[in-house]
């Protein structure tokens, strides 16, 4: 049979980028066909009516997870913690919170989850903790020859810029802001009391939040005047990587299946190329493939060109480091950097260009080592149902896109029954309000709080929106043609379909100068699909030559998709707001 799909056609033809892909021999092999679903722990499931989930929440609603067709769970923190920011704050790294349960649910979890075949991840925070932390406070008060002292980074005296920029913090802005300069007062500090032997510095440098202590890997190129700038072989460097290593191997003995690691690239200070990060966490690797093999790690790092590399297993594409992934899905309402409209909105003046360059250069520099993970949404960013995308059609077109590209996609739990990113809401343990809209509970069905919490309505963690019920697990799953159900329609495709998985090449095939719809291929060698998506609210066609008469099946349509074929090719008719997969065989 003849047919290539380099001569098919969308006024005009261009062939923007075709990667093949293939992962390092250390990626365990169950990635290249896995989904992950991510769950919000205080979110999802409430089991003792105390208005936030839990673990035994989690563990009652696993048929619900796995009826999806997803492989894997990915968790935010469940450790003990101070709750300023949402978890990240990190107390006790081998301690379950309470508000989650025991150390022994998540034993039972993993046990339950493994039981119908899915993997369970948890979240890692290595770059700093609390400073509520037992070794935060023993490193700040025992001196500098105190077990901890190393583990964190200490000074007495600072530049007067960064003197500057913490008096504007504590005296005219937020005390609590991520920004203005990288060291915090202790708090003698605050008060003007010199360090005098009894407090380990006056200051200690913050890896985001003042109260999130960076924890201390080591500077890139020490200057020798600043002697907190310790090398990355220093003792106290060493002695946190293998902390990470002990809190990693505590929990992998639990049976947990990998680590999603929170701001990966920020371990090694002054590193502007990442390479002695990268070769941190190729030391990780090394040891995780030696003590754990199989085990996985997904950074929450931007680059993967970088990541991927350096170690891990899958990197996201991040919307603040990604301008060409902002461009097609947009993270924030309020965020314009885009223009007006982003390519998956309705108004149908968005592009794609940046994106296909962008995804194609970091797919082709790492498409050896590991998976691109894209996601529908997150707990820092808009869920889909937002602002310029609210029907059913629009989710359906997204879920299309992030169901067949190349990777590891993620789906944010609620996303795949439309949940609403709602707008107002009061910040919740450092939530602020752009991130408690994507945080809301879990809608279940049309009981009490949505079946999330038999807690009183003003007690739960955060409110539920049903949109009078049709927003509900319940009610989606008697509509055959829900959001629910198509997205597991999608999934099911995915895996049944070597192509589609998340190692089969891929090709963007339509003009970007033209870009609705946009078109492009998954393919292996035995079949090709042409994927095919017009978010925007206007009609649009696209014809395809082929080389013989090769009639392609629709596997899958979210709208009237019209397709003719002939011997000279395929055309395609598409509504507004649409999608479809076409399968052509070799």
């Amino acid at each position: 049979m003849k047919f290539s799909l380099k001569k098919f056609s969308i006024a005009p033809v261009i062939a923007l980028a075709c990667f093949p892909s293939s992962a390092h021999k250390t990626t365990p092999e169950w990635i290249d066909n896995a989904v992950f679903y991510d769950i919000y722990p205080s979110s999802f499931m409430d089991s003792d009516g105390n208005g936030i989930g839990d673990l035994p929440g989690i563990i009652s609603r696993l048929d619900y997870v796995k009826s999806l067709g997803v492989d894997a769970i990915w968790m935010n923190p469940i450790y003990k913690s101070a709750w300023f920011d949402g978890g990240y704050d990190i107390i006790d790294y081998y301690q379950v919170d309470p508000r989650f349960g025991s150390n022994r649910d998540v034993k039972r979890l993993v046990d339950e989850a493994h039981k119908r075949g899915l993997k369970v991840c948890l979240d890692l925070v290595p770059g700093h903790t609390s400073n509520k932390a037992d070794w935060f406070r023993k490193a700040a008060t025992e001196g500098p020859d105190g077990r901890y002292a190393d583990y964190y980074i200490f000074a007495d005296e600072i530049s007067a810029k960064d003197s500057a920029d913490i008096r504007k913090r504590y005296l005219l802005e937020d005390p609590d802001s991520s920004k203005l300069g990288p060291w915090v007062p202790t708090e003698e500090a605050k008060a003007g009391t010199p360090s005098d032997g009894k407090y380990t510095g006056n200051f200690y440098q913050k890896n985001y939040y003042p109260c999130q202590p960076a924890l201390n890997f080591g500077f890139a190129n020490p200057d020798p005047s600043k002697p907190w700038q310790q090398p990355v072989d220093a003792p106290g460097p060493k002695a946190v990587r293998r902390e990470m290593k002990n809190i990693m191997a505590y929990w992998f003995d639990l049976g947990v299946d990998g680590f999603r690691v929170d701001m990966a690239s920020s371990l090694v200070k002054n590193d502007k190329d990442k390479k002695e990060t990268m070769r941190l966490w190729a030391d990780m690797r090394e040891w995780l493939d030696r003590e754990y093999p199989g085990k996985v790690l997904i950074a929450e790092w931007g680059v993967p060109e970088q990541s991927l590399p350096g170690g891990f297993d899958m990197d996201f594409l991040l919307i603040h480091r990604s301008p060409g992934f902002k461009q097609i899905t947009r993270g924030s309402v309020k965020d314009k950097s885009v223009g007006k409209d982003a390519f998956f909105e309705k108004t149908g003046k968005g592009a794609y260009d940046k994106f296909v360059e962008e995804y194609g250069e970091q797919y082709r520099k790492s498409k050896d080592f590991g998976y691109i993970s894209l996601f529908s949404a997150n707990h820092d960013i808009n869920r889909l149902n937002s602002e310029g995308r609210d029907s059913p059609d629009q989710i359906k077109t997204f879920m299309t896109f992030l169901l067949t590209m190349p990777g590891v996609p993620f789906i944010h739990y609620g996303d795949e029954i439309m949940m609403r990113n709602v707008k107002g809401l009061p910040s919740v343990e450092g939530s602020r309000e752009e991130r408690s809209g994507t945080r809301t509970p879990m809608q279940w069905d049309n009981s009490v709080n949505a079946g999330f919490s038999t807690a009183p309505a003003e007690k739960l963690y955060l409110p539920v929106f049903t949109d009078n019920g049709k927003l509900t697990v319940e009610a989606q799953e008697k509509d055959p043609n829900s959001v629910l159900n198509f997205t597991r329609k999608l999934i099911r495709l995915r895996h049944e379909h070597p192509a589609l998985a998340n190692s089969g090449e891929w090709k963007s095939i339509s003009d970007p100068a033209r870009p609705y719809p946009w078109i492009y291929t998954r393919e292996n060698d035995r079949e090709i699909y042409v994927i095919a998506l017009n978010p925007g609210g206007k009609a649009a066609n696209a014809s395809m030559p082929l080389t013989g008469a090769e009639k392609p099946v629709t596997l899958i349509a979210n709208g009237n998709v019209k397709v003719k074929s002939a011997a000279d090719g395929i055309s395609l008719k598409m509504p507004g707001i649409s999608s479809a997969i076409l399968r052509i065989e070799k």
